[in-house]
């Protein structure tokens, strides 16, 4: 999104300039009441949304149904009482990731490298630490053997998710090193750095010049002006696991599957192998009648391309 015009980024900057690390986004300007910001709703403004699930996760799992249903009940929720001491009735945001009160979220926030993988490696110890402080938060309510439980299948759920982002994207890469990817990305107009990388194309997974760019450079994931086998790509990663790893963290199991999480997958990966089943009979059609396929050129001038970061390098730099 980065490339993009602000006009189609201000729910983006919202959150990731304007919002970040100020008092006031969850204590709210000109009135800072701890009692307002110890609500799990102050974190919705900008926890939300398809690439970063949070809200619907918590809010349809077991713990967001708990809280919407007794939240105006005092003795079940008592928001004049600090976090240190609160006795809620079920968890809200703030309860498991600011324990105590504590000001720095990430101690217990997950971690979104590689859509949650980071978290499937038992054997880190920096991850083992991290799974131990969740556990320790799980420990007011259930028992340690649960909570390890729950991890377990966060683990088997996100693994699963790999298995097929990594078919999903491997039958796009096949379609661009076998040059029957439709517009190729020397045909795009260029990202935001200026140049024709391609969009999946991920440091030194996806090194050489078949994918643009130099060595270790990476492409930038584009939901527009692109083929529609990299929006799906995109799409089933960034969207639909992260449905997966959100929902399973928070207990909202329709999220991690029908939502979808699990499901959403399954039909981009069907979509992705289709797209490439047609793509390449056409190719082989072609080349049989003696046609030289020429990309149109509103993949590269249209209109709106003017307003891209990278359109408006080269043009002007």
């Amino acid at each position: 999104s980065i490339e993009r015009p602000p006009g189609d980024t201000a729910g983006c900057t919202f959150c990731h300039t304007s919002s970040e690390e100020r008092c006031s986004t969850c204590h709210q300007r000109h009135q800072f009441d701890p009692k307002v910001a110890r609500r799990a709703e102050q974190c919705k403004t900008c926890h939300w949304g398809k690439d970063h699930r949070d809200w619907e996760a918590y809010d349809i799992g077991l713990h967001g149904v708990v809280y919407q249903v007794n939240k105006w009940k005092p003795e079940q929720f008592d928001f004049s009482k600090k976090l240190s001491d609160a006795d809620y009735v079920g968890p809200t945001c703030q309860y498991c990731h600011m324990r105590g009160g504590h000001h720095n979220v990430q101690r217990f926030g997950t971690v979104y490298t590689s859509m949650g993988m980071s978290m499937a490696d038992r054997g880190a110890p920096i991850w083992n630490e991290k799974r131990d402080r969740w556990v320790s938060v799980c420990d007011d309510c259930h028992s340690p053997r649960f909570a390890r439980e729950q991890l377990q299948a966060l683990d088997e759920a996100v693994k699963d998710a790999g298995l097929k982002y990594r078919e999903t994207f491997k039958v796009a890469e096949d379609l661009l090193v076998d040059g029957v990817l439709d517009p190729m990305p020397k045909d795009l107009c260029p990202d935001w750095s200026g140049q024709h990388l391609w969009s999946l194309k991920i440091g030194a997974y996806h090194d050489g010049e078949a994918y643009g760019g130099k060595t270790g450079e990476s492409g930038e994931f584009r939901m527009s002006n692109c083929t529609d086998v990299e929006r799906l790509c995109f799409e089933s990663v960034g969207y639909f696991q992260t449905y997966i790893y959100k929902g399973m963290a928070h207990g909202s199991w329709n999220d991690a599957t029908y939502s979808d999480g699990s499901f959403g997958m399954d039909r981009w990966l069907v979509n992705v192998k289709q797209n490439a089943s047609r793509a390449r009979r056409l190719a082989t059609s072609e080349k049989e009648v003696g046609i030289t396929w020429q990309p149109e050129e509103f993949w590269k001038t249209g209109e709106w391309l003017d307003e891209l970061t990278g359109r408006y390098m080269v043009k002007n730099h």
